[in-house]
């Protein structure tokens, strides 16, 4: 009997996950979106992505791995994996990261255009959007063991251009994300100030004004003290010295009589901190050791190489870790909430939470009833699911780049800093600063659109 019963339970969970989301969750989210759930188990997909590459990063983990006689075996003095044809190394350090990266970035691009013009949950592709989910894990593990088995060659090379470009867009993305949440936690406070007749929120707000210009000073004075000599360094003094000029620039603009009203000083510093992270991480990666304090100093501009095969991972430095915390956060904000911006629901391809029909309120009722969460999107969508999945491949190609510290493979196969990142990370800061720019001065250019 408790056999039968044990079976029953296993067939109920396995059906619930070749089921929807909705069932997913069962009574562990009570009246959730269906939408905010699928978004929810994607990015679970992805973050567990990540902490498969971390453990591969992690220090002593390839040192132990090399002593498991079944894991890795020397045959014809080239190592093997059970008795495969797959490289030990590859395994480990950044090569593995490079190929579980690819492996997750595959998948959301196969979801980025099965889902295309994807319009309500009545398209039979909505199932497959927001349900399925067992075997949408194992494509993403059978991506994963593929991924292992790329000939090393070029690869590694070719993908570290692609993720230079898709680390670039995401950032720009998470600026347009900090630029929203700015502008609604202003307003918000705002409102609460006029609302409850109180200053405290007025001074909660020029508190945190304060103290994010007051990290960013912070900031530039240790970037000037440990990035910089007296006698070299050019390129890091100038672009320590543009960016702050380019924050002062906006901040002064976003405080102008007619910018006023769709701005203010906290947007502008929040800005201002993003810019001066980015900063500080292109210059860790700038290829020269009396310049960048993060460089190990046996080898200068190349990595300490060791072990079987010269691989040897750093292990992040401190704007890796900073930067690594700013994509969890920016991922999640994505799979959470849609904006209360217009303008940002457009870009975003997203859209505010519809005035909910009769119809849907029964079902949200029901739902909130049986414990479960319910399908909101039976009359349209309301995210773009391509561009979320676009946006995930986005985020793999940033977390690859991230976890790997922006070194490129060398020839030798040694990981070496480039000022290919540098200019990159530079590059985005000043279109993340004209972005902003642009959100202050286009009201009053286009007065014929409205950016309410």
């Amino acid at each position: 009997m408790g056999a039968c019963l044990g079976a029953c339970s296993l067939l109920s969970c396995a059906s619930c996950l070749c089921g929807s989301a909705p069932c997913i969750l069962c009574s562990c989210c009570p009246a959730s979106r269906n939408s905010t759930v699928s978004r929810l188990i994607f990015t679970f997909f992805l973050f567990l992505g990540v902490l498969v590459s971390i453990i591969m990063l992690s220090p002593g983990v390839e040192s132990q791995l090399y002593k498991l006689p079944w894991v890795c075996e020397e045959g014809a003095g080239i190592p093997t994996v059970l008795q495969g044809h797959i490289d030990c190394g590859s395994l480990l350090g950044y090569r593995a990261v490079y190929r579980m990266c690819f492996a997750t970035a595959a998948f959301f691009f196969f979801f980025t255009l099965l889902m295309l013009c994807v319009s309500s949950s009545r398209d039979p592709r909505a199932a497959i959007q927001n349900g399925f989910w067992f075997f949408k894990f194992l494509i993403l593990v059978g991506l994963t063991v593929g991924a292992f088995y790329i000939p090393d060659g070029s690869f590694t090379n070719i993908w570290f251009y692609f993720g230079v470009v898709g680390s670039f867009l995401f950032i720009l993305i998470q600026l347009v994300l900090l630029i929203d949440f700015a502008h609604s936690w202003n307003q918000r406070w705002l409102g609460k100030a006029e609302e409850c007749d109180s200053r405290a929120w007025y001074a909660g707000l020029f508190f945190f004004t304060l103290l994010f210009y007051l990290l960013s000073i912070a900031a530039v004075a240790l970037m000037f003290m440990y990035y910089t000599e007296p006698s070299g360094c050019h390129e890091g003094k100038v672009f320590i010295s543009l960016n702050l000029t380019f924050c002062v620039c906006v901040s002064i603009a976003a405080v102008l009589p007619k910018v006023q009203p769709n701005s203010g000083l906290l947007q502008a510093s929040v800005i201002t901190l993003y810019t001066m992270f980015v900063t500080w991480s292109a210059l860790s990666s700038i290829p020269e050791q009396k310049c960048n304090p993060h460089l190990p100093t046996q080898l200068g501009n190349e990595t300490v190489v060791a072990g079987p095969e010269g691989y040897e991972t750093q292990w992040w430095d401190a704007p890796s870790i900073v930067g690594l915390i700013i994509f969890l956060l920016c991922t999640l904000f994505i799979s959470l909430r849609s904006s209360d911006h217009r303008q940002v629901n457009s870009l975003m391809q997203t859209e505010e939470c519809p005035p909910m029909l009769d119809a849907t309120q029964q079902q949200q009722q029901v739902a909130a009833c049986e414990g479960r969460a319910f399908d909101n999107e039976q009359d349209g969508v309301t995210y773009s699911y391509s561009f979320f999945h676009f946006c995930l491949v986005l985020a793999s190609l940033h977390v690859m780049m991230t976890l790997t510290n922006w070194y490129k493979p060398g020839e030798t196969r040694k990981m070496i800093s480039t000022w290919t990142a540098v200019w990159v990370k530079i590059c985005a800061s000043w279109a993340g600063l004209l972005l902003y720019l642009w959100t202050l001065v286009a009201p009053l250019l286009l007065r014929n659109r409205d950016f309410s």
